[in-house]
């Protein structure tokens, strides 16, 4: 059991929450958002939260005497390399709302921390990649982990430490935004199969046009491995053309609609690590341990 707290979920993925809190034993709180037809946004914490320890709407929840506010954000808005003043911004908005404290996923870059003047706990999608690959690639121990970016590196070798298999990266340079002008394979992937691994997947162009590269550069079969699927544009459609056995993602976004569109996405539930980072984060146990294992 847990006390005192109490779980609210948003707007943006009902699901997700309702996973986090089947693991935590908790019912979601009750809470009512209404739209106007201005497009302003009303919300209405509909039980008593005086004392709670409160997470996502944080507003609301400080007016009504909460004690500390976290706001789990699984896919942290506006993060890329090209944003820094949009997260910033961000960061400050989530600030003087009330946040007491953060809990989000693969942020593109760990100093992105810095921006927040309240602490924040970056978790891994990691171990949940490993168990997805251990448990469904029958011939994982022949794989090549692969980034379709030099920005990557450091992903792809963790990931191709923690499975004893050797890693290879491409090199790409780019005339304009989500165009790739050359793309160059640096490491060998003849006769393994070929799993590219990322964070964030927007049009899905590179990780695309990585795909198709490996199999001329005799790979087996190729599979995409990303944590926060976002899949705007033509990546549906890249995806469906593309020499993907699967594109495996995780639910810090909603996917149904894509996968309707796309039979090769496939959906792994990171809610437990959440869930996990909930509980510990409440009682005071240290998150680190989650950064490297899968709660089971």
């Amino acid at each position: 059991t847990m006390p005192n707290i109490v779980l609210f979920s948003g707007s943006s993925h009902q699901d997700q929450s309702q996973r986090v809190a089947d693991r935590l034993g908790l019912e979601l709180g009750k809470v009512v958002t209404k739209k106007f037809s201005n497009q302003e946004t009303s919300v209405e914490i509909g039980e008593s939260v005086r004392g709670e320890d409160l997470l996502i709407m944080i507003n609301a929840c400080k007016i009504a005497s909460s004690s500390r506010v976290t706001a789990v954000i699984p896919c942290f808005p506006y993060d890329k390399s090209r944003a820094p003043i949009s997260v910033k911004l961000v960061a400050n908005m989530l600030s003087v709302a009330g946040a007491d404290h953060i809990v989000t996923m693969d942020l593109y870059a760990s100093r992105i921390q810095g921006f927040f003047d309240i602490p924040v706990n970056n978790l891994y999608a990691e171990p949940a990649v490993l168990q997805w690959i251990r448990e469904n690639i029958a011939e994982w121990k022949n794989c090549i982990i692969v980034s379709p970016d030099a920005g990557g590196a450091k992903r792809v070798t963790s990931i191709a430490d923690r499975l004893n298999v050797e890693f290879a990266l491409i090199h790409k340079e780019r005339k304009k935004v989500n165009e790739v002008d050359q793309m160059v394979l640096v490491g060998d992937v003849k006769d393994h199969v070929g799993i590219l691994v990322d964070d964030m997947a927007d049009t899905c162009s590179t990780v695309c046009h990585a795909a198709d590269k490996l199999p001329s550069a005799g790979a087996t079969k190729v599979y995409a491995v990303l944590t926060h699927g976002i899949f705007s544009g033509p990546a549906v459609s890249g995806e469906n053309n593309a020499a993907f056995e699967a594109v495996v993602v995780t639910n810090t976004i909603p996917q149904e609609d894509k996968m309707k569109h796309c039979t090769k996405i496939q959906v792994t539930d990171i809610s437990m690590i959440l869930a996990e980072a909930i509980r510990r984060a409440h009682s005071g146990e240290s998150v680190s341990y989650l950064f490297s294992h899968a709660p089971l």
